[in-house]
């Protein structure tokens, strides 16, 4: 997708290879220039708001239970202070069905939005490793002279100091990965008991560190060109329609220094040295571009300068940039963004309205009827009843019709918040009641005096055979 415009190579040449990678196969390091604009510092804000999220989310707490909790070990999830189990595993499917469509829809109409705003390889590589590596190291062309140079003292402390500092923030964010599987408090509790006592762990958080420190460190663009799929999923979901990063080629072309072309185009570069996967992005939409928008804030930055248009390079449509018309919300973005909000809405309406309880009641399997005394019979039933409320709850089993009594044999009557309760209780019945040999039967359940549901069940008895005899 995209016209490549370029008067000076081959115009496919870009689609033969990653600009990553040279002729023999050698990683290229990628220096990309500091960004300053409009849109960087939008993206700023948003990821100063994300990464605090992520920090302080495992210390917040809604009703005395972490604000996100995923505890796969033991089957526990929290979710904004709810807390969901196995029983709720329809609700989680759902929610993955819809984030799953969510992506397809959004990425149709908006394009690769999410890994230049909220992906987190994105959000980590351009605003902490590089603004760390920027701080100790320079700009793009200080940091290529600092390689270039011998291993002075200068370059060993700089370098050293990028290293530790890169570690050190791995092991805080694996960390706070930790908190969000087993809590908080049971991480401040390992460190508590020392490492001897918990060295697996310890050990399993300092290889975690390492892959993430590696991943940032060196790795880093090659994540989204080698890595992730979603970038190569796009050639598959977006269409001409599709919002991207564009460079207008109707515009721009044909290229040349200032004011010995028609174009409005200067060549200067500056679009390529600001972008984090070292792209053209003239030469159209490629697998490498992540809509980052740094190259726009560049653009935007010299044709200000040679008091031109902005909007060379920005958020528009294949047949947009073609036609001339970019109108960035027409029917089709507008179905699509209500459809995708109704979806969000729908999914959050279930988890809203969630109840605090699941129960269920069943006669136990096997069992048969059961002489309870001299002139009553008996039947066994199992209840199991999750208790998703942010405080204990107290329970009570009534028996609704017929007449007849309800024995608990065990269990229990108080539930604690986030657990499961479970129990035997017996159906007493007199066997003028029991008509057939399926007796229908309603048991209530109460809370605090209040009746919350109500089961239907049936109740073993003899059958008219066993009656004549």
């Amino acid at each position: 997708m995209g016209k490549p415009q370029n008067n000076k190579k081959d115009k496919a040449y870009f689609r033969d290879r990653l600009t990553t990678v040279d002729s023999q196969g050698h990683r290229k390091w990628i220096y990309a220039k500091n960004p300053k604009g409009k849109f960087f510092n939008r993206r700023r804000i948003l990821a100063v708001i994300l990464l605090l999220f992520l920090y302080l989310a495992p210390f917040i707490r809604v009703h005395g239970e972490p604000l996100l909790l995923f505890n796969i070990l033991e089957r526990k999830f929290i979710i904004f202070g709810m807390v969901f189990w196995p029983q709720d595993f329809h609700l989680i499917l759902l929610m993955f069905i819809t984030t799953l469509i969510f992506i397809i829809l959004f990425t149709v109409i908006y394009g690769r939005i999410f890994c230049g705003w909220v992906c987190p390889q994105t959000i980590f590589m351009e605003f902490v490793f590089r603004r760390i590596e920027y701080w100790l190291e320079g700009d793009a062309e200080a940091q290529r002279r600092l390689d270039a140079a011998p291993w002075d003292f200068n370059k060993i402390w700089r370098k050293s100091l990028k290293h530790i500092i890169f570690y050190l923030f791995a092991f805080i964010t694996a960390n706070t990965f930790l908190s969000y599987i087993i809590g908080t408090d049971q991480l401040f509790a390992y460190y508590g008991e020392g490492l001897a006592e918990n060295y697996k762990g310890f050990a399993g958080l300092l290889i975690f560190s390492g892959i993430f420190y590696f991943i940032f460190a060196f790795f880093r663009e090659q994540v989204c060109t080698i890595a992730c799929p979603y970038g190569r999923l796009q050639g598959v979901l977006i269409d001409t329609k599709t919002i991207i990063v564009a460079y207008d080629y109707q515009r721009g072309e044909p290229r040349g220094p200032l004011n010995k072309t028609d174009g409005d185009c200067v060549d200067c570069e500056l679009c390529v040295q600001v972008c984090p996967t070292g792209i053209d992005i003239r030469n159209g939409t490629q697998l490498e571009c992540i809509n980052c928008t740094a190259c726009i804030d560049a653009c935007n930055s010299v044709m200000k300068k040679v008091k031109k248009p902005k909007g060379l390079i920005r958020y528009d449509s294949e047949e947009g940039i073609e036609t001339g018309h970019h109108h960035l919300w027409n029917s089709r973005t507008i179905f699509y963004s209500v459809a995708l909000t109704l979806m969000i809405f729908f999914v959050a309406a279930l988890f809203a309205f969630r109840g605090d309880f699941e129960a269920t009641i069943l006669r136990a399997r096997g069992t048969l009827y059961q002489e309870y005394g001299a002139d009553s019979l008996s039947n066994i039933y199992n209840y199991t009843i999750v208790n998703k409320a942010n405080k204990p709850i107290e329970i009570d089993l009534k028996l609704e019709k017929p007449a007849g009594n309800i024995h608990i044999i065990s269990g229990q009557n108080i539930i604690p918040k986030g657990e499961v309760g479970k129990g035997r209780f017996f159906v007493v019945l007199a066997k003028d009641q029991v008509k057939h040999s399926d007796t229908p039967i309603r048991i209530g359940l109460y809370m605090d005096g209040e009746k919350k549901e109500e089961y239907h069940s049936t109740f073993v008895g003899p059958n008219a055979l066993d009656k004549v005899k």
